[in-house]
């Protein structure tokens, strides 16, 4: 039998000695709403107040340090020019730490009214992207010895590059009408930058499109839309994603009964099953907190290839608005 150290080995040669020519897809967040600026450049500005979100995700933590993803955004409406205004940061490193990916983006939302309690924002994001490679981090398959899990030297070649910057640029759109359901697109990557850390090869950031959007219905009055916070509601939601050949769709539901909200969600790849997501969370005033696993179902992985997910987000006002130009907010999932 190999060892726990041998296997983890082997996985990281798998993934990482292939960095010149995989095409790179994009972290993702199980807690996509509590990712706002993340899912959507068209959530930007859709709570009353400014808002900052925090997020962590450990991802297939059995394997230490697999995936580990930081995220961070800011963001605030300005109602008396129907607008919104965000920055979101976000770290993703893979391997521990061999191959880092950093972004940096600035985003701006336009909200206009259609009707009365229809709604309609569009959401532009420039973002700041680079991807560096840690090339003394990277095992190969040759560099180890199958009996004792050893490492040698390897004869591979480093590449010309071992750091990547570029601008990209992604927009989006959200439709939502007064808070009884809601649907958003967006397009990522418009301009399908080159990251390949190799000259004679090409490894393009590709186009990631996302459709999400769900229903909020009132059990305790039997209608749609929140009323208070004692009542109980119900929010099936949907989303669906692609980036090159990989499909993702994802579907759900949350109920809710401020302070608490609980949610369960099924994953699937296309080609295979891939996980069911349990999610609790906590909304208190102006905070929330939340917190998900990913119990890995796929045949490759299992339940060993799970994930972690941490959520946090607090909103508080810093602008007066006259009252008649105050925005309305989107009633979208807390998590």
């Amino acid at each position: 039998m190999l060892s726990d150290k041998l296997l983890r080995l082997i996985f990281f040669a798998g993934i990482l000695s292939v960095v010149s020519v995989v095409k790179a897809q994009d972290p993702e967040f199980s807690q996509f709403y509590a990712n706002p600026l993340y899912l959507n450049p068209a959530m930007t500005g859709t709570a009353e107040c400014a808002r900052i979100n925090l997020n962590y995700r450990n991802q297939w933590p059995s394997l230490t340090k697999a995936f580990i993803t930081y995220n961070i955004s800011y963001d605030q409406n300005v109602a008396s020019i129907n607008s919104g205004f965000g920055v979101l940061v976000m770290s993703d490193r893979q391997g521990d730490g061999a191959l880092n990916t950093t972004m940096a983006s600035l985003l701006y939302t336009y909200n206009l009214q259609v009707t009365q309690g229809l709604f309609i924002r569009f959401g532009v994001k420039g973002t700041y992207y680079q991807e560096r490679l840690d090339w003394d981090k990277l095992i190969f398959a040759d560099q180890i010895n199958p009996i004792d899990g050893s490492i040698n030297p390897s004869g591979q070649p480093p590449p010309e590059k071992s750091n990547i910057s570029t601008i990209d640029f992604s927009a989006g759109t959200v439709l939502n009408y007064y808070d009884k359901f809601m649907v958003g697109f967006a397009a990522d990557h418009l301009t399908q930058p080159d990251i390949s850390f190799y000259d004679n090869s090409t490894n393009k950031l590709l186009l990631r499109y996302t459709v999400h959007g769900g229903i909020a219905i009132n059990l305790s009055r039997g209608t749609l839309g929140h009323i208070n916070n004692s009542d109980f509601a119900l929010e099936p939601h949907i989303l669906y994603m692609r980036q090159g050949d990989f499909q993702q769709i994802n579907g759900g539901l949350y109920v809710t009964r401020k302070p608490v909200v609980a949610g369960v969600w099924f994953r699937h790849n296309f080609q295979n099953p891939d996980a069911v997501v349990f999610l609790v969370g906590l909304s208190f005033k102006n905070i929330n907190f939340g917190y998900s696993y990913d119990m890995g179902v796929s045949r490759t992985g299992g339940a060993a290839l799970g994930a972690h997910e941490i959520s946090f987000s607090w909103s508080f006002c810093i602008l007066k608005e006259d009252k008649k130009r105050r925005i309305r907010a989107i009633k979208s999932p807390l998590f």
